[in-house]
């Protein structure tokens, strides 16, 4: 796939493909589309990462998987809405390159203290990403599953968020029957009960359900994992785009299409309606084909760091800090950055291989037992605590040789450096708390 095709599997998938009708549509037919997008009044509490970057655009992009009305199949006794794909698409302030970075919705990460539907908080915690937009939609709400959604990602990445859109999965399956189906080609069978999928091998022309069931289904192809569903999403989205453009000659079947489009899409306020949409999909569109990367969050399976957990995976660091770093100062990450990324990811330095002694330098009791309680659930590997002289500021030092290792804790701590010492214990990264230390994220 080229990397335009990929940066415009969701992007161009959904909101480029507005282009092909709202140019040249009579009045009505355009009132009538814009009225099905649903505008999302978002309302994010508590303190919010800096715009670093005036004039660029973050925006978040979540595949939802509802399981209200027709979904409900998909998730017996499930009433809360889903998430299946997520994405920040980082648009830069000049407008002459793209960054898509896409995030696992396996990826274990901290979940921040959310409104659910009945007004009541939740407690912050880790678990999946995904789960951020069910806690805010526990009970349908679009609102709080987005103001969740997207508190998450702040939180984790140090990205503001500026805007927000969902496309709905149901409404997916209403643009591929518009198109008379689409041709996929798995080279194994699939029988997949959770996603209601039974497929021989062999190129076919899926719609309907089996279409809907084909970008869903996870646990019956290749390894099971989430990686995998996303290639096979951005891939179907990517046609999918295609057979539009290529097929959609008829102003019925245009319209049909471009109606399932626009009912199966929630934004926030400031994008919810045809024009900021098409204003959105020009730009990525008139981005040149070599400035547009498509990047998924660097990552590893999370068993490396705790042997019980065979389902979930963690970001790599420090290269997902250094990421979310250039993307927050809109700096180009190209082919040269994702390939450094690519290159990193054959042998990432696991927190379970980082050694570190916790020491305590705020002089009040407990504290470097609650951090190194804290680093050993996210799998580093704690040898010693203890005290240490008064610190103002948590620190991070090292013995020369383990300045990675320095780094995927330091990275894990927003503000903090990892800083050579002399006097550090050889073989292990020294955590020094400081006043300003509460949690790792």
């Amino acid at each position: 796939m080229t990397r335009r095709g990929r940066i415009l599997s969701w992007t161009g998938g959904v909101l480029g493909l507005l282009l092909l009708g709202t140019a040249g549509a009579g009045v009505w037919i355009y009132a009538d589309l814009d009225g099905n997008i649903h505008g999302a009044d978002i309302g994010i509490d508590g303190k919010r990462p800096v715009n670093l970057s005036p004039g660029s655009k973050n925006i978040l992009v979540v595949g939802s998987d509802s399981r209200a009305g027709a979904n409900a199949k998909y998730g017996k006794g499930l009433t809360t809405m889903q998430s299946d794909t997520l994405m920040v698409l980082h648009i830069a302030a000049n407008r002459k390159w793209a960054t898509a970075v896409s995030f696992p919705r396996d990826s274990w990460v901290q979940i921040p203290a959310c409104t659910r539907g009945n007004g009541t908080k939740s407690a912050p915690h880790h678990f999946k990403i995904n789960e951020a937009f069910s806690i805010g939609g526990d009970s349908g709400d679009i609102n709080k599953a987005a103001a969740c959604t997207i508190k998450t990602v702040e939180q984790n990445t140090g990205l503001r968020i500026d805007n927000f859109t969902s496309v709905d999965f149901q409404g997916f399956k209403g643009m591929v029957n518009a198109l008379d189906g689409l041709e996929v080609c798995p080279k194994h069978a699939i029988h997949d009960k959770k996603a209601h999928l039974d497929m021989e091998a062999g190129c076919q022309t899926v719609r309907d359900e089996k279409a809907l069931g084909y970008v869903r289904t996870r646990y019956s192809v290749g390894d099971g994992s989430d990686l995998g569903r996303i290639g096979r999403q951005q891939e179907f989205m990517k046609a999918l785009g295609e057979k539009a453009q290529e097929k959609l000659t008829s102003p019925g079947a245009l319209y049909d299409f471009l109606t399932s489009a626009t009912k199966s899409i929630t934004a926030d306020r400031e994008l919810a309606g045809l024009k900021p949409l098409y204003s959105l999909a020009s730009t990525v569109k008139d981005i040149p084909s070599d400035r547009l990367t498509f990047v998924t969050v660097p990552n590893y399976y999370r068993e490396a760091d705790v042997p019980t957990d065979h389902a979930n995976v963690v970001w790599q660091y420090p290269q997902a800090a250094g990421l979310f770093s250039d993307i927050a100062h809109d700096r180009e990450i190209g082919v040269a950055g994702k390939k450094k990324l690519a290159e990193a990811a054959k042998n990432p330095v696991t927190a379970h291989s980082v050694r570190v002694r916790v020491l305590n330098g705020t002089g009040v009791s407990g504290r470097a037992a609650a951090a190194a309680e804290q680093l050993r659930k996210l799998g580093f590997t704690v040898t010693a605590t203890g005290n240490a002289p008064a610190a103002d500021r948590t620190t991070v030092g090292y013995p020369a040789g383990l300045r990675t290792q320095a780094e995927v804790l330091a990275t894990r701590l927003p503000g903090t450096k990892a800083t050579e010492s002399s006097g550090a214990t050889p073989g292990e990264v020294t955590l020094t708390v400081g006043p300003d230390f509460s949690q790792v994220p």
